[in-house]
């Protein structure tokens, strides 16, 4: 097999606003920033990325694919997204030692508990 993962696209109302968001929420570097694909990267020749393109209906319901980040502080990571503009949102996982929350379009993903 012969695959190279390149990115993962993520569906947005602002491509550009929320591919600013998750650089700063991730400290990547943008390697493309054009309103009709805004992608991201740890740095320019290292894949994958994440790639913004531009949809206009809204997202209903749950992600069927969300990522999962584990920092070496959790609490201080949910705190620092949080202040960033993102929000805790509950998708039915009930007391986890993971901590589901939103980018400012909806998009779900976890914050893993810190690494031991």
């Amino acid at each position: 097999m012969n695959l190279i993962w390149e990115q993962v696209v993520v569906d947005a109302a602002d491509p550009v606003a929320l591919g600013e968001w998750w650089t700063k929420a991730l400290g990547w570097v943008v390697v493309n920033d054009a309103a009709d694909e805004y992608e991201i990267r740890l740095a320019p020749d290292v894949l994958p990325g994440i790639l913004f393109t531009p949809v206009s209906d809204e997202k209903k319901g749950k992600n069927r694919l969300h990522l999962d980040f584990r920092p070496k502080d959790q609490q201080a990571e949910v705190d620092r997204l949080l202040a960033l503009g993102a929000r805790s949102a509950d998708v039915g996982q009930g007391a986890e030692p993971w901590v589901v929350l939103a980018d400012p379009e909806g998009n779900e993903f976890c914050v893993l508990s810190s690494r031991k």
